[in-house]
């Protein structure tokens, strides 16, 4: 019933900057927390940001200054902003969303961001 859907992902050069959007549908009830995690090639999924229902941040160090999560409540909506871009960045990165009230978590398909040269 609840979807996760990532866009924005692609291929940028080193330094570069991309954004991220993950959008939830059938969400009736409060989403807790919603976050971006992301997975390399040949390695397991990672923390990569979180966002709280009152707006408290988390960060992976990896990514501190260099990323930044936001949501948009009223849509349904996590951000991440990626600037600064290095290729061990490259990964499928992956939407959550947490819900408390019903004991239920949800992810989305992944998006793929490639930084090369």
């Amino acid at each position: 019933q609840v979807q996760l859907v990532e866009s924005g992902g692609r291929l940028v050069q080193p330094g570069g900057s991309l954004r991220l959007s993950c959008t939830v549908s059938g969400s009736i009830n409060v989403i807790y927390r919603m976050g971006w995690y992301r997975q390399a090639p040949g390695s397991q999924r990672d923390f990569v940001a979180t966002i709280g229902r009152s707006g408290i941040t988390n960060y992976a160090n990896s990514v501190t200054g260099r990323f930044t999560i936001s949501r948009d409540g009223a849509k349904n909506t996590a951000y991440l902003q990626m600037n600064s871009l290095k290729p061990e960045d490259t990964a499928v990165y992956f939407c959550h969303a947490s819900y408390p009230t019903i004991g239920a978590d949800f992810w989305g398909q992944g998006t793929q961001v490639t930084v090369s040269s």
